[in-house]
């Protein structure tokens, strides 16, 4: 296990274009920690920096307390598993994990002893001499997986893992790397721009856009508390709504905190809205509305309604996010206040 630390690391291209800029970073030891964002935001190149496959352009990359800066890659104690899986469709299953340690000079012995724990770390018993071409795409990952585990890294790093799989191995997969993070107890780095993934497997959170820092916290942190209106529309499924209004500022609401029905207690705001359409999604159904602040979403477990039934719709003041001309979090209770007037009189 290992921590990581990027200290104000850049990453320039062609000596103009600038992907990372400053990068200031700590990850904890032994945590899953998830790098989220859209394509292009730089977090696959952090990821490919610290594993040695991307040069820096400044700034110092330590791995625990060394400086691993311009090490080779192969001497950084790390592991890489791509949603390519890069495994060799030649070999079977042991030999393909085997392959590795063979070069690494381990002993045979050692090799067998190994090769055959993570076999059944991965759950892939009574594979041992299959090639990957007779495979799903799930078992040919958990290959990936038991090769960069037999290395014994101090951190494994994951560059987007499950994108070539359906739903159902997606979700199963999901389940998996975090049961697998817990036996390990080793340090999991793992990219995506997917926020489900994100939500659901790490313990820690970074959010980047346009190779920036955002937000980084707990899962339940950035969804409760967003410090701008990236970070609210990101993180959600769906996004947070988000409204400006004519004084620059803007206010928002999560799609689960509007209601067709008011509390008998209510304060809040209250608007009309006309559905446009209505999705069914198992025990939920998601709403797209069209109301005088604009189209808005909303999340329920209510299926009554129709596209273009006429509907009332009500949020709580309690559950209003409120954002200044520059897109940052406002936290004045003074200024909220005033700002919740200037919605209710929009």
């Amino acid at each position: 296990m290992a921590k990581i630390q990027f200290k104000d690391v850049t990453k320039v291209y062609d000596k103009k274009n600038k992907v990372i800029e400053h990068l200031n970073l700590e990850i904890e030891n032994g945590s899953f920690t998830v790098l989220v964002g859209p394509s292009g935001c730089g977090k696959t190149t952090a990821l490919r920096m610290l594993a040695g496959l991307e040069e820096v352009s400044a700034g110092r990359i330590f791995i625990g307390d060394e400086d691993v800066t311009v090490k080779e890659p192969g001497d950084r104690e790390i592991a890489m598993v791509f949603q390519n899986y890069a495994i060799y469709p030649h070999m079977t299953i042991r030999e393909n994990i085997d392959f590795g340690l063979k070069n690494a000079k381990v002993p045979k012995e050692t090799r067998e002893q190994i090769v055959k724990e993570v076999i059944t770390l991965v759950g892939l018993e009574g594979y041992e001499e299959v090639k990957p071409s007779k495979l799903s795409g799930g078992q040919r990952q958990r290959v990936a997986l038991a090769r960069a585990i037999s290395k014994k890294p101090k951190v494994f790093l994951m560059d987007e893992p499950l994108s070539n799989l359906d739903a159902k191995l997606r979700n199963q997969m999901r389940t998996e790397l975090i049961q697998l993070h817990h036996k390990l107890k080793s340090t999991f780095i793992y990219v995506t721009h997917d926020q489900i993934e994100a939500m659901t497997m790490g313990d820690k959170i970074v959010i980047m856009n346009q190779g920036e820092i955002h937000q980084a916290g707990s899962p339940r942190e950035i969804y409760n508390d967003p410090r701008n209106i990236f970070v609210a529309q990101f993180i959600g499924d769906p996004g947070m709504n988000g409204i400006k209004l004519t004084s620059g500022y803007t206010f928002g609401f999560r799609p689960r905190k509007v209601t067709f029905q008011k509390s008998g207690e209510f304060n809040g705001i209250e608007f009309k809205g006309i559905v446009l359409t209505r999705e069914i999604l198992g025990s939920e159904v998601l709403y797209c509305l069209d109301t005088a602040f604009g189209k808005i979403m909303l999340k329920t477990n209510d299926e009554t309604h129709q596209s273009d039934d006429q509907v009332m719709l009500y949020v709580e003041k309690s559950d209003l996010y409120f954002f200044d001309r520059e897109e940052n979090r406002i936290y004045d209770k003074e200024q909220i206040e005033t700002l919740y007037k200037e919605v209710v009189s929009a």
